[in-house]
C-alpha cells in the first residue's frame, strides 16, 4: 500500500556507481545532513509521534540515536564546520516554524537562533560558522537573510523581490538562493568582524525547480564550478 509504505534513506555512491540502503524501520525517514567530516548523518524519522531528529554512523553499523525528543515536528536543517551545532527547523502553534540550534556536545540543550510569528526556515550555516543564511516570509513574502551566529546583531536582506533556499559557497564569499522564476541568483558577500555586506544579486542559470522555497534541491561543489 502506497500510503502506508515506510521510507528509508539510501546513499549512493558517485565513485563505484552503487547503492546502499542506510535505514531499515518502519518509519518514515527523511532530510539527511552529513556531518562536516563524512562520519555521520542526521535525520529525521516520526516511529512514534511528529518526526524528530536522529544521528546514525555513515557506514551503517548499529542503529540510529535519538539527538532531541520534542511533541512538535523537529528536522534537521545543516551542521556546523565545526560538528558543535546542527541547525534544526521546529514548528509551533503560536511562532510558525522556526529555527533553533542544537549543541551536539555539553548539555545538548536546543536554543532559539529566529524565532518570530514569521515563518522561518532553511537555514544553513556559513563555512566558518559565524552566520546564518535563512528564508523568512515577515516582509509578505519569502525573501532571505542573514544573521550572526550564535548571538544575533542584527539581519541583512539578501535576496531581492523574492527567494529561497540560500546554500553557501565552500569558501563563504557567496550565497546562493532560488528566485520564484526559477533562477539560481548568486551574491557576493563580504565581512568583517560584526559587520556583514551583500552584493547585488545575479542570475547564474534558469533551472526547473517549481518549489523555489524548498530544501535539498541543489548543491554545488567545493569549487564552485558545478551545481
Amino acid at each position: 500500500d502506497q500510503q502506508t509504505r515506510n521510507q528509508d534513506l539510501w546513499i549512493l555512491d558517485l565513485a563505484r556507481r552503487t547503492e546502499s540502503r542506510f535505514t531499515f524501520s518502519t518509519a518514515t525517514d527523511d532530510d539527511p545532513v552529513w556531518s562536516p567530516d563524512g562520519t555521520r548523518i542526521a535525520f529525521d524519522s516520526n516511529p512514534d509521534g511528529p518526526p524528530n531528529p536522529y544521528v546514525k554512523v555513515a557506514s551503517g553499523a548499529g542503529s540510529e540515536q535519538l539527538l532531541l525528543k520534542t511533541s512538535v515536528l523537529t528536522l534537521p536543517l545543516d551542521w556546523s564546520s565545526d560538528g558543535k551545532y546542527l541547525l534544526i527547523h521546529m514548528e509551533e502553534a503560536k511562532t510558525k516554524s522556526d529555527i533553533w540550534a542544537l549543541p551536539l556536545v555539553g548539555e545538548k540543550k536546543p536554543f532559539p537562533v529566529v524565532q518570530t510569528e514569521a515563518t522561518e526556515d532553511v537555514g544553513c550555516f556559513s563555512p566558518d560558522g559565524r552566520w546564518i543564511a535563512y528564508q523568512s516570509d515577515e516582509s509578505g513574502k519569502l525573501e532571505v537573510y542573514v544573521q550572526a551566529f550564535p548571538v544575533s546583531q542584527g539581519k541583512w536582506q539578501v535576496s531581492v523581490k523574492g527567494g529561497g533556499a540560500p546554500l553557501w559557497s565552500k569558501d563563504g564569499k557567496e550565497l546562493f538562493y532560488h528566485s520564484p522564476e526559477r533562477k539560481l541568483m548568486a551574491v557576493e558577500v563580504h565581512t568583517t568582524g560584526s559587520s556583514f555586506e551583500p552584493g547585488v544579486p545575479k542570475a547564474l542559470f534558469a533551472t526547473t525547480v517549481d518549489n523555489y522555497n524548498a530544501p535539498n534541491r541543489y548543491a554545488v561543489t567545493r569549487d564552485g564550478k558545478r551545481f
